[in-house]
């Protein structure tokens, strides 16, 4: 009797790695290399994204993963005594496990809307009374995609730079998914315009292909100086900086990441159309990999039989909003599969 599998659509990082990044890793196993992130590949990388974004004064360094590096930024950026403005359903704030409170920051959260922030929620989180008494919010942490799969507008970021400038506040963008923002079809973004408003950001490999690996981009002068004494005592500075650099020197190579971040989203979309066909709301507004379509019990309940995803956020005592998540390895055929049984269960 064979094994039974369950197709998974829980995340973005079930498989290993696109086949062209274990193959370059293969081919250069063992070429001597510096260590520490100073090889020739991590060179090369850095040199692929200053190119993509037009920033040769960018300082790029490559971490392990999202919350890492999401911990070495906000630790290194903020005082003892800054906080750090987040809405509430960011990963920082959810999914975290007190990481950012471990290093000694508050994090101030308010409730946005489709995952995103605006100057207008941001605004209240700054009255502060009396001074010397409470903590002083210094930076806006922002992910594009949002942990709800939507994208930031060139207008919305612009917006939130122009506040933050105004107000003395750093903005930090987590893009662990900035891939899939980048692919979506509802992005007017490029890169070189989130390098222009943000003060750092990030490049996400682990939920793009990568086995692993984020690429952390500092462009406030202030900060450039002292960084790298953050990363080494936070224990984010790998000896094997290599096997970092290869693999975004690969994904950026011919706009790798890109290509598979559109695999990713248009997959998402197949599945979001059919739900929408047959009558399925959503919690948010489909635009990337990540889809929360609104099903009763008894469809989720079938579809847990054969399927792996949360069960995102009730909606009322029948309903609830899943998250279906697709990925660069994602398949036509079990997503085919999964719109077809969609298809008969509501027919039921």
């Amino acid at each position: 009797m064979g094994v039974f599998f369950m197709i998974k659509f829980l995340n973005d990082y079930s498989e290993g790695a696109h086949p062209l990044i274990l193959q370059r890793l293969a081919e250069t196993n063992l070429d001597q290399q510096s260590g520490y992130g100073t090889d020739s590949y991590s060179e090369a990388a850095r040199q692929y994204i200053r190119s993509a974004m037009k920033r040769p004064d960018a300082d790029v360094y490559f971490v392990s993963g999202g919350t890492q590096a999401n911990l070495l930024v906000i630790a290194a950026l903020l005082k003892p005594f800054e906080s750090v403005i987040a809405v509430e359903s960011g990963h920082i704030n959810t999914h975290e496990t007190g990481a950012i409170e471990a290093t000694g920051h508050k994090i101030e959260y308010v409730l946005g809307k489709e995952g995103k922030l605006t100057p207008e929620l941001i605004a209240p989180v700054l009255v502060k009374s009396p001074k010397y008494h409470t903590v002083k919010p210094r930076m806006v942490y922002i992910s594009n995609t949002t942990e709800l799969g939507t994208v930031y507008s060139k207008a919305e970021l612009q917006a939130l730079s122009e506040y933050c400038k105004a107000n003395d506040l750093l903005l930090f963008m987590d893009g662990a998914r900035l891939a899939m923002a980048l692919a979506s079809k509802f992005n007017d973004l490029t890169l070189e315009d989130i390098a222009s408003y943000c003060d750092v950001f990030y490049i996400g490999g682990t939920k793009n292909g990568a086995l692993l690996g984020e690429a952390v981009v500092l462009l406030n002068p202030i900060f450039k100086e002292e960084f790298p004494y953050h990363i080494k005592q936070r224990g984010a500075l790998m000896a094997k900086g290599r096997l970092l650099g290869i693999q975004f020197e690969t994904l950026f190579q011919n706009e790798l990441w890109l290509e598979l971040a559109k695999h990713a989203n248009s997959l998402a979309e197949e599945i979001a159309d059919c739900c929408e066909s047959l009558g399925f709301k959503f919690l948010t507004l489909p635009q990337s990999n990540q889809i929360f379509p609104i099903l009763p019990a008894n469809v989720r309940s079938e579809l847990h039989k054969k399927y792996d995803f949360f069960d995102w956020q009730p909606i009322d005592d029948d309903r609830c909003a899943i998250r279906v998540v697709t990925s660069w390895a994602t398949s036509k055929a079990d997503v085919t599969s999964f719109i077809q049984d969609l298809c008969t269960l509501q027919k039921k």
